[in-house]
């Protein structure tokens, strides 16, 4: 899951991104509105979280802008305002969700993870491949019912290939759905995550190498 992180507030935005990559997702930070505009439109995105008082550009006019580009997109509205008014304008501009501040952490991860789901077709919410099941809100992975111990970033990507279908997914496509955008393109992260995810997984194998192309279920 890749997650846009607008919010103007250094520490608060430090203190969410780093909880959000501890759960297992990819996450951007843009300081002000113009930035996250600009990102939004760069890497696709599940889900945005949106401070509603950016500067540079009104967090208002973000989601009034990415709701009519990318209608796909899944943004929550994050505010200070808790009054009924503002819950109903958030709404309006087109936010799928809205979330008031301060906020239980724990909150705010199930609120990312059920709009995730929601984002494109309907998802289970635990994926199976034999006898491979991942849970992505409990961020549990096992293989016959025994726990895989994967890291944060093998679990994103055996959720990407799940996800995925048994189609073909390249090295630069797990980099957009698993990393955020300071990933150096050129390294050989992907490989090496995969080299350690087929470890975990055991025999018989699950995870395929298509030479030239990328890698499947």
């Amino acid at each position: 899951m890749r997650v846009l992180l607008a919010e103007d507030e250094p520490r608060v935005a430090a203190a969410i991104a780093k909880g959000l990559r501890g759960h297992g997702a990819a996450v951007d930070v843009a300081p002000d509105g113009a930035a996250a505009l600009f990102h939004a439109r760069v890497h696709p995105y599940d889900v945005l979280l949106l401070d509603r008082d950016l500067p540079a550009v009104h967090g208002d006019e973000v989601c009034r802008t990415l709701r009519a580009e990318q209608p796909d997109l899944k943004i929550l509205m994050l505010t200070a305002a808790r009054s009924t008014d503002e819950l109903v304008d958030g709404l309006a501009l087109g936010a799928d969700d809205y979330l008031g501040k301060p906020f239980r952490f724990a909150e705010l991860v199930a609120r990312v993870h059920a709009l995730s789901r929601r984002a494109g077709v309907a998802r289970p919410p635990v994926l199976a491949h034999g006898d491979v099941e991942l849970d992505p809100a409990r961020r549990v992975a096992t293989r016959a019912g025994e726990d895989l111990a994967l890291s944060p970033k093998e679990f994103g990507v055996l959720e990407a290939l799940m996800r995925a279908e048994g189609a073909v997914l390249t090295p630069e496509q797990l980099l957009e759905q698993v990393w955020d955008a300071n990933v150096d393109p050129f390294t050989n992260t992907v490989r090496m995550t995969v080299m350690k995810l087929r470890r975990k997984l055991g025999e018989p194998a699950v995870v395929h190498t298509v030479p030239g192309a990328g890698y499947r279920l």
